[in-house]
C-alpha cells in the first residue's frame, strides 16, 4: 500500500487491525507539519482535536462499537460548511469571527459516520471569489506543482486530499467547484444529484444551482462518503425525499453492456483542448470500450448556451444573497468576489426569468439524449492545471467550461483522474448520468479506476 491510504484501504486495514486510527491521524499531521506552509490548504487545523477524535475512534473499534467504513478515517471541511463551536468564516473576512451554533446537516452525519475532524479548509471567498491574495487567509497551491492552481472553489479539500494531509473533504458546487480542483490536484470528484444531498448550514452561492459533495483519492472512496451524506432533510427545501441506495454496494460488477455517450462536440468545435487532456480522453474512452462499454457519440445543445445560462442564474442567485453586504460593507470583501458579484445588479429580471426558460428547454434536450444512453463521457476542464500568476478577476467568465452544464441540468457528475500532462499535472474525465442514478456514474468511473493505474502515483511533496 502506498504510504497515503485510500478512504478504502484504510478503512479495510483498520477493520483487521492492521492500521491504529492514532497511527493514520499522526502519519497526516506529520505530512502537514512538513508540507503544509507551501500548501496553505488549513484556514484552521486542530490538531489536539484530530488525535483526541482518532484515540476515541480507536478505543470503540477494539470495543467492538465500529461505525463503518469511515470510522477513523481523517477528514475536513470546506470552510463554508458550518461547524458548531468552530468558525465557519468562507475564507472571508465578512465571517472572520463567525462561530455557528450546530453542524451543518452532512457535517453532524459524517460525524455520526466516525471521521476524524482535522478542521477547516481553505476555499475562494464565499465559494466564487479567487485565488485572491487580499483576503485573512492564502490561497491553496497545488501540491503537483505548488506554482500552478488548485481550481476551486474547492481548493483547500482538493489540495489537502492531494497532498495526503487528509483522505477525504467536502467541497460545493455551483459551476464546478467539486470536478475542477478535482481535475487539476488529481483527485474524484463527485457533483450528486440536485437534491440529493443537504446544503442547510453550507453558505450559499446561487440556490438553484448550489450541490454539495465529497472530494476522495477513488470513485469508490467518493460511493463511500455519499453512503454517509445522503439523506433527506426538510431543512433544505431542494432536499429529494428518496429511497437510497448503497452506492458502495453498487460501484462492483463491471460496465459489460453500458451505453456510453460522448459529447464530443463540447470539446472538439464548440471549443477547444489541450492535445494532452484530448490524448488522455481518448484513450480512456479505449479502456472503457475493452471494458465492454459501447461508446457512441452524442449531441446537446451548444456548450455556450448551458454556460451562459448558468451564469446569468450564478450572478443573479449570488448577487441577491450578498446585495446587503456589498452595500454596506463593499470594501471588506476580496476584490475577486465583490467585484463579480456586484454585476449581478445589471442583470434584470427579464434576463433571469428568459435564462430560467433555457435552462428547461436544456434540461429536456439533456434528457432526450439520455434515453438513448446511460451515462455521457467528456473531459472535466480544458487544460491542466494552469499556473497561479495566469489567474484573473474574470478569467472564468471568458471560456465555456464542461462543467456547468451539470449545474444547470442538476445531473451526476463525477470528475477522475484519467492521467498525466508533459509536466506531470494530472488530467481528467468527467462522467455524467440521469438524475438519481449517481451510482452508474461511480460505477463506471471505480471501474476505469480498477483498470488503469493512476491511482498508484501521487504527489511528491
Amino acid at each position: 500500500m502506498h504510504p497515503v491510504p485510500s478512504i478504502a484501504e484504510a478503512a479495510a486495514d483498520i477493520e483487521t487491525g492492521k492500521l491504529s486510527p492514532v497511527a493514520l491521524a499522526e502519519a497526516c499531521l506529520a505530512r502537514i507539519e512538513a508540507s503544509e506552509a507551501r500548501i496553505n490548504s488549513f484556514i484552521h487545523l486542530d490538531k489536539a482535536r484530530a488525535l483526541s477524535e482518532a484515540r476515541k475512534a480507536e478505543a470503540e473499534i477494539r470495543e467492538g462499537h465500529p461505525r463503518g467504513p469511515l470510522h477513523g478515517i481523517p477528514f475536513a471541511h470546506k470552510d463554508i460548511y458550518e461547524t458548531g463551536g468552530l468558525a465557519t468564516t468562507a475564507h472571508s473576512r465578512l465571517l472572520e469571527d463567525y462561530i455557528p451554533r450546530r453542524d451543518a446537516h452532512t457535517v453532524a452525519k459524517l460525524s455520526e459516520a466516525g471521521v476524524v475532524p482535522f478542521g477547516k479548509l481553505a476555499t475562494h471567498e464565499f465559494a466564487w471569489g479567487g485565488p485572491s491574495f487580499d483576503l485573512p487567509w492564502p490561497p491553496a497551491r497545488n501540491p503537483w506543482n505548488t506554482e500552478h492552481f488548485t481550481g476551486g472553489s474547492s481548493s483547500g479539500t482538493g489540495a489537502a486530499v492531494a497532498a495526503g494531509f487528509i483522505l477525504g473533504g467536502t467541497g460545493s458546487d455551483t459551476g464546478g467547484s467539486i470536478r475542477t480542483p478535482s481535475s487539476f490536484c488529481g483527485l474524484a470528484g463527485i457533483k450528486p444529484t440536485y437534491g440529493l444531498l443537504s446544503r442547510s448550514g453550507i453558505q450559499p452561492l446561487a440556490f438553484s444551482l448550489d450541490h454539495a459533495g465529497p472530494l476522495a483519492w477513488t470513485a469508490e472512496d467518493c460511493a463511500i462518503l455519499l453512503d454517509a451524506m445522503a439523506g433527506h432533510d426538510p431543512a433544505d427545501p431542494a432536499s429529494a425525499k428518496i429511497d437510497l441506495p448503497s452506492f458502495r454496494a453498487s460501484i462492483g460488477g463491471g460496465i459489460a453492456g453500458l451505453r456510453i455517450g460522448v459529447v464530443r462536440h463540447f470539446f472538439e468545435t464548440d471549443t477547444s483542448i489541450s492535445n494532452d487532456v484530448g490524448a488522455a480522453f481518448e484513450t480512456s474512452i479505449g479502456v472503457l470500450r475493452q471494458a465492454g462499454a459501447a461508446i457512441t457519440d452524442v449531441r446537446l445543445p451548444p456548450l455556450d448556451d448551458w454556460f451562459s445560462c448558468g451564469m446569468i442564474l450564478m450572478i443573479s442567485e449570488a448577487y441577491s444573497v450578498h446585495e446587503p453586504w456589498l452595500k454596506e460593507r463593499y470594501t471588506d470583501y476580496g476584490e475577486y468576489f465583490r467585484d463579480r458579484c456586484a454585476l449581478g445588479a445589471f442583470i434584470t429580471s427579464a434576463d433571469y426569468m428568459a435564462a430560467m426558460r433555457l435552462r428547461r428547454e436544456l434540461r429536456a434536450a439533456l434528457a432526450k439524449v439520455m434515453t438513448s444512453v446511460d451515462v455521457l463521457a467528456l473531459p472535466t476542464t480544458a487544460t491542466s492545471a494552469p499556473r497561479m500568476d495566469a489567474m484573473t478577476k474574470y478569467g472564468s467568465f471568458e471560456a465555456s467550461t464542461f462543467t456547468m452544464p451539470f449545474n444547470v441540468s442538476g445531473t451526476p457528475a463525477l470528475s477522475i483522474c484519467n492521467g498525466f500532462d508533459a509536466q506531470g499535472l494530472p488530467l481528467s474525465m468527467q462522467i455524467v448520468g440521469r438524475p438519481f442514478e449517481d451510482a452508474h456514474v461511480l460505477r463506471v468511473g471505480h471501474t476505469y479506476e480498477r483498470m488503469t493505474s493512476w491511482r498508484d502515483r501521487r504527489p511528491t511533496l
